[in-house]
């Protein structure tokens, strides 16, 4: 009697779930057109590691960078409205890449486009979760891109870095893989800076002091700099993160298996439940309220913030927005759902719970509740 071959079939007690991050520089060239050797590669490691049993799920961008291919636009557009009809063109010609490039491996893919708005309003950020998990239980690798579409500067995540820390967030991954055109990060740029060093290892982002973060190269705004935000925020969900070369043979297979590949940052939970990750990176923040020294000291105590504590109120905002609360000194304390607007803070802040019911009958005596706050300092 043959016995089956139990080394092939995927452990389900050491799978894990991965977020694998690529961008535009890893799949068009500068002029759009599609890198598919390199792609074709990493497509193949996706599949390998799905095989294996582990829960896959692709961050992709270049939607804008394939439809300025697809047009012969040799020049990125600056203004709105054009770079969201490059990616409507792009958009659909990219997703039909991949999924010829899986459907050559015998696994299904899933088209999901996201924007900072499924993040920020608390049901939609549900049915996220709740699709993407239904997704990963039928095998299916979901390929994810911001709805560059439709989103707008108020409601984007502003790059897929953001986008896929938010996702590995969402998921609750065991491991994020930041793919780029780099090594990972360095203590300078290393191209011109012959002295600098590979940081292999991150434990406490303190030792990032020593980065030499600009406005180019690859520790630049929208390079380096967004990676290591987005490393800091999936960590701090616990999160293991890596940042590496995209183009490195054998690199996702080489991040699983924890070999010393790019820059690997530890998981450092903070400990907050799913609604409080989401408060502190999902929800943007409209405006800050400034607290007197006694509600600040509140507030490290775990309290809610009253009205009475408030002595300013900055930036415009309705009742269910995110807000920060400052003290005096301009540090930043928390972050929280403010109870009231903008116009009903300016006409009870200092005041106290009493005469905020006699202004305000049926408004709720807290500004901010504390099961509704995250502390940030």
């Amino acid at each position: 009697m043959e016995m089956p071959d139990r080394r092939r079939q995927p452990d389900e007690r050491t799978s894990k779930t991965i977020v694998v991050k690529i961008g535009s520089s890893t799949l068009t060239t500068e002029r759009g057109t599609f890198r598919l050797a390199p792609v074709a590669g990493l497509v193949s490691e996706v599949c390998e590691l799905h095989a294996q049993g582990h829960r896959m799920l692709l961050v992709s961008s270049g939607a804008v960078s394939s439809g300025m291919g697809i047009l012969r636009r040799k020049r990125r557009p600056t203004a709105v409205v054009d770079l969201q009809a490059a990616a409507a063109v792009g958009q659909g010609h990219l997703f039909h890449i991949y999924t010829e490039l899986f459907a050559h491996e015998h696994v299904i893919t899933a088209q999901v486009l996201l924007t900072a708005f499924d993040v920020a309003a608390r049901t939609q950020y549900l049915n996220a979760r709740n699709t993407l998990r239904r997704l990963l239980e039928w095998k299916v690798v979901p390929i994810i891109n911001e709805n560059d579409t439709t989103s707008t500067d108020e409601l984007c995540f502003g790059d897929n870095d953001t986008l896929a820390a938010q996702v590995a967030l969402l998921v609750k991954a065991d491991l994020l893989i930041l793919l780029t055109d780099t090594d990972g990060v360095y203590t300078a740029d290393p191209r011109e800076d012959l002295q600098a060093r590979l940081i292999t290892r991150v434990e406490d982002f303190e030792a990032l002091q020593c980065v030499q973060v600009g406005t180019a190269g690859p520790l630049g705004t929208g390079g380096m700099a967004t990676k290591i935000n987005s490393a800091r925020m999936a960590t701090s969900g616990g999160v293991e993160t890596v940042i590496a070369r995209g183009d490195r043979p054998g690199v996702l297979k080489a991040c699983v298996a924890g070999e010393e590949v790019g820059t690997r940052f530890l998981p450092r939970p903070l400990g907050l439940h799913d609604f409080k990750l989401w408060l502190l990176y999902g929800k943007p923040a409209r405006g800050t309220l400034v607290v007197d020294e006694g509600a600040a000291r509140a507030l490290r105590g775990k309290g809610s913030l009253l009205p009475v504590g408030i002595v300013e109120v900055k930036g415009e905002f309705a009742a269910g927005d995110a807000v920060m609360v400052a003290d005096e000194n301009g540090l930043d304390l928390a972050k929280g759902l403010v109870n009231y607007s903008r116009e009903e803070l300016e006409r009870i802040k200092g005041l106290k719970s009493a005469q905020v019911a006699e202004l305000l009958p049926q408004a709720s005596p807290e500004a901010i509740h504390r099961d509704y706050m995250v502390l940030v300092c």
